[in-house]
């Protein structure tokens, strides 16, 4: 994407990382490097860490902290680090957040509390605005993704409220299916804020709004033909596209026919990274599920498309 924008801020593909656990369930932090390389090598252009992929509110803050830094030390500065610190206590996301800055992550990034609902903007003005001011270097990603936070709040009007509160708040992670809405955010005083695309299978959608920046879970397993949607979109190339993104959309409803962290672990585990399975109540595959999976991905074609070179264009 970012060929195609004078647009400031992260821009392109963007992986939400998984967090990698032991056969125990602990952190195992030596999985981290060779996964980043394998980014990296693949163009994408930002890791974001501690997210619902990475399991951030399945984790300890002392685990979060470690993994935090891992991701930060195996990127050595080479494309920026987000960390997700929103947490249900305000506590401990202000102390993540200070320690967010302490090891030079590049920005932070919360959701709402959950368990006691956000019910209003001026309450996540409020929360996100205590948890903010602990890094105030670093700029400030509200997360909405209101499937998991139960969170209602329109984000439009959170952002026109909190610029003023927030004087580190650039923009927001957007994952829901309101295109109206991103658009509005997108477009609000003059495009001001940074706003993010966070649903893979609605990504071409997004990029007919004016998304320039994207997070996800699937850009881990299949960055290739993402980047080919993003080129033909830009070159006119629409029929493409679409091929391309129905292609993405048939790959995570696959995936989404079992528990989908599960599953995408099970796949990059596949693919020569091994994460360990998720912690409860996610969990992991069991053997039959995982050989069902790895035969539907692979009457699709995906162990070709997603690893080894380009799609060609179809005429």
């Amino acid at each position: 994407m970012n060929q195609h924008t004078d647009k400031k801020g992260l821009e392109g593909l963007i992986a939400a990382t998984y967090t990698p656990l032991n056969r125990d369930h602990g952190i195992n932090t030596k999985a981290i490097d060779p996964m980043v390389e394998h980014l990296l090598q693949n163009e994408i252009s930002g890791l974001y860490t501690c997210g619902s992929t990475g399991e951030g509110m399945s984790l300890s803050s002392e685990e979060r902290k470690e993994i935090a830094e891992a991701y930060v030390l195996a990127a050595a500065k080479r494309v920026p680090v987000i960390v997700q610190i929103g947490h249900n206590s305000i506590i401990e996301a202000r102390q993540l957040a200070e320690h967010a800055q302490t090891i030079g992550a590049d920005m932070i990034s919360a959701t709402c509390p959950s368990y006691f609902k956000v019910d209003s903007v001026s309450s996540l003005v409020d929360c996100m605005a205590e948890i903010a001011s602990c890094a105030p270097k670093l700029p400030f990603y509200y997360y909405h993704i209101p499937a998991l936070t139960g969170s209602k709040v329109e984000v439009l009007e959170f952002l026109k409220r909190a610029s003023d509160r927030i004087p580190n708040l650039a923009g927001v992670k957007y994952t829901d299916t309101k295109l109206h809405e991103f658009q509005e955010c997108l477009e609000l005083e003059n495009g001001r804020f940074d706003v993010l695309w966070g649903c893979d299978e609605m990504l071409l959608g997004a990029l007919a709004i004016g998304a320039h920046g994207a997070i996800g879970s699937t850009y881990n397993i299949s960055p290739l033909p993402y980047h080919q949607i993003i080129t033909a979109f830009f070159e006119g190339n629409l029929h493409e596209a679409r091929r391309l993104q129905s292609l993405m959309v048939k790959m995570i409803r696959t995936l989404s026919q079992y528990p989908f962290h599960s599953a995408m672990k099970a796949v990059l585990a596949m693919q020569g990274f091994d994460m360990g399975s998720c912690r409860l109540p996610q969990g992991k595959l069991s053997e039959k599920q995982i050989t069902t999976l790895r035969s539907e991905l692979k009457a699709m074609g995906f162990f070709e498309w997603s690893q080894s070179g380009k799609l060609e264009f179809s005429q």
